[in-house]
């Protein structure tokens, strides 16, 4: 059985270089993982333990003061960071995330650009571990930075499997 660590990055490998391949690769994310294609994110680099994700500033996003949401950035902001880490993942190892902390520095206006950059664990038994996503906006500001708290572990064996 394929993880989906190895579905994502070979889609990504298959996808990415053809004119408009990282818009569709990014719309199969967001199929994916239905929650967080609601920010709409665009991948526009994906590499193991290495992710860039792009949010345009459109209604859908905003809140009563005419800035992107807050939890649309932490949306963002945690898309960035589990595409980076558990996209990297081997196919013996899993992931779920345990806890969030985001931190806003200035009202978010215009494209937002949510980057992660992060170790890989070994993962030989259950560990908490956290990696960071740095938000900008096209000034190359930041305006939050989430710290996403993820629970990994091995992939458990199945009955009867050999």
């Amino acid at each position: 059985m394929t993880s989906p660590a190895t579905t994502l990055r070979t889609l990504w490998m298959r996808l990415s270089p053809l004119p408009g391949g990282r818009w569709l690769f990014s719309r199969v994310f967001g199929w994916l993982v239905p929650y967080s294609g609601t920010v709409r994110p665009l991948v526009t680099l994906f590499e193991p333990g290495h992710v860039r994700l792009h949010m345009r500033d459109r209604r859908a996003v905003a809140n009563h003061l005419g800035s992107i949401h807050a939890i649309a950035l932490a949306n963002v902001g945690e898309a960035a960071s589990g595409l980076a880490l558990l996209g990297a993942l081997p196919p013996t190892a899993r992931g779920i995330l345990v806890g969030i902390d985001v931190a806003y520095h200035k009202k978010a206006r215009g494209t937002m650009e949510a980057e992660c950059a992060c170790e890989i664990p070994d993962v030989v038994g259950p560990i908490d571990y956290a990696v960071q996503a740095h938000i900008r906006d096209y000034a190359g500001d930041e305006v939050a930075t989430v710290t996403a708290r993820w629970r990994l572990g091995p992939v458990p064996k199945t009955a009867g499997a050999s």
